[in-house]
């Protein structure tokens, strides 16, 4: 009951939002007009205004429907860069400042957007559609009760079944609106695939100079450590080999040093390979490496793990040495006595949150090493947010996608079988919903005497306006039945998407295996 009447009210509030719309789609259409006398510098303006309706019909969308609709705009032009003489060239001309190609600059880049069209589209589509889906329930709720008045019997059944169906069902109708707003306002393919090779360009740099440093750190570590070691068992043997027809006893103490040398050159080499992948982390996974770490520390580390599969290579190596890394710093810098990492996965992502009990004040702003954790993350579409007040406790959590990070090819297209009733039903439904129904009812109200192809008013007079309402119902039905048949498989493909890798391979495995 209580979600049915937050529904009917949030349906008030998008009919209020929808003559919002309507005003604003007026205020922005008709400054658009005056740039044919000239006034072409109200063009930004208007149009950037467009995108804040936009914006809330998305926060709406989430906030009610769960329904998440990213932003598709594509990013802001760089500021105009002067010349060597100082001036600023755009095309063939030059200025004193950068006001002129600035404004050219955001006019091209506002124009070039598909996304600013498809915002003008939802908002001048948004009165209707926002005022019709909003007010629907109530008006259905309000016919259907409005029969009680009448004496015929029948027609009251009829008024309050369908009044009770509209109460019922006015969740789906909030549903349908923001479905549709996913519609026009999410990014298309085209748009996703340009904010990708933007993010791709963005992060292969990051990608190319966390290599060259890993590289460097291995050269560092080798010339370092495991070359000294060598070198200096080299040496020790050269000494050995001169006292050996000698002193005996002293070249078997050289040969005793050799073997500590050697022993100790083989743990370096050893760590310098973990450095690189460990081995435990390739042998059994994230989970168990996660625990090996938190055996290693000298803190006290408690480890959760619920993962249901594994992850790619190169994901799990990322997230491994970004949880080292954390631990280094809760040891090093945070003053840290415990230590809590979670490790889980789920939705497609792959979730890691430390915290410690530490002193706080980390801030990846300031430079700190967690800028390497956000490079390192980044090619792999990883994200990592951390609280850290002063005094503590810190919080990272690390979320990174499971799949390759490939573009996703979205949401395919329903089955034909499914196209071809969403079409009848959408054909039809006017017929009964609006001309049968509708416009019935308004004709009965009125008492127009001509009776024309409406076909209640040929009926007699104790069944027309059940049959009116029937109507109605009727053309309501056919329309839930275009949009349930839509949204449903929209639902059922980010179900699908939602599934991780291994989700799908235990699926695949349970249906193969013989009964």
């Amino acid at each position: 009951m209580r979600t049915q009447f937050t529904a009917l009210g949030r349906g008030v509030l998008l009919a209020l939002f929808g003559i919002a719309a309507l005003l604003m789609s007026v205020v922005i259409i008709a400054p658009s007009l005056l740039a044919g006398v000239g006034l072409y510098f109200v063009i930004p303006w208007a149009l950037m205004l467009a995108r804040r309706p936009a914006q809330l019909a998305r926060r709406l969308a989430r906030t009610w429907s769960g329904i998440e609709i990213p932003e598709p705009y594509l990013p802001e032009p760089p500021p105009a860069v002067p010349q060597a003489d100082g001036w600023y060239r755009h095309d063939r001309k030059l200025y004193k400042t950068a006001k002129v190609p600035n404004f050219h600059f955001r006019l091209q880049w506002i124009f070039s957007d598909p996304a600013t069209w498809r915002d003008l589209a939802w908002l001048v589509c948004q009165p209707v559609v926002g005022i019709g889906l909003g007010l629907l329930p109530p008006a259905l709720i309000a016919l259907g009760l409005s029969t009680v008045i009448s004496r015929n019997p029948l027609l009251i059944l009829v008024g309050v079944v369908g009044a009770l169906i509209a109460f019922l069902e006015a969740p789906q109708a909030i549903q349908v609106h923001d479905h549709w707003a996913r519609l026009l306002l999410s990014p298309t393919r085209k748009a996703r695939l340009a904010q990708r090779v933007r993010r791709l360009t963005e992060t292969r740099t990051e990608a190319t100079d966390l290599q060259a440093a890993e590289l460097r750190r291995i050269e560092r570590d080798l010339h370092d450590a495991v070359q000294a070691r060598l070198v200096a068992i080299g040496l020790t043997l050269g000494a050995t080999e001169e006292l050996i027809d000698k002193d005996g006893n002293a070249a078997k103490a050289l040969l005793a040093k050799t073997r500590d040398a050697s022993a100790e050159a083989l743990r370096e080499l050893r760590r310098v390979v973990r450095g690189i992948h460990p081995p435990v982390l390739a042998e059994r996974g994230l989970g168990d490496a996660v625990r090996a770490l938190a055996l290693d520390s000298r803190l006290d580390v408690k480890v959760d793990v619920e993962l249901t599969g594994r992850a790619a290579a190169a994901v799990e190596a990322a997230v491994y040495f970004s949880v080292c890394e954390l631990l280094t710093n809760a040891a090093k810098h945070s003053e840290a006595g415990q230590v809590w990492i979670d490790l889980r996965d789920g939705d497609g992502m792959l979730r890691v949150t430390v915290t410690d009990d530490g002193r706080g004040g980390a801030d990846p702003a300031r430079g700190s090493g967690l800028n390497g954790l956000e490079r390192r993350l980044a090619p792999f579409d990883g994200v990592l947010a951390v609280s850290s007040p002063a005094g503590g406790p810190t919080m990272a959590s690390i979320e990174v996608p499971l799949s390759s990070g490939c573009l996703d090819d979205g949401e395919p297209k329903p089955p034909k079988k499914q196209v071809v009733i969403m079409t009848l039903c959408l054909l039809i439904a006017w017929l009964p919903g609006v001309a049968q129904g509708v416009v019935a009812g308004i004709l009965k109200t009125v008492e127009v005497e001509d009776r024309s192809w409406i076909l209640a008013l040929y009926l007699p007079e104790a069944v027309q306006w059940p049959f009116i309402v029937a109507m109605i119902l009727l053309g309501t039905a056919l329309y839930g039945t275009a949009f349930y048949i839509r949204v449903n498989h929209g639902v059922s493909h980010a179900q699908r998407k939602a599934l991780t890798p291994a989700h799908r391979d235990g699926i695949g495995a349970a249906s193969r295996s013989p009964r």
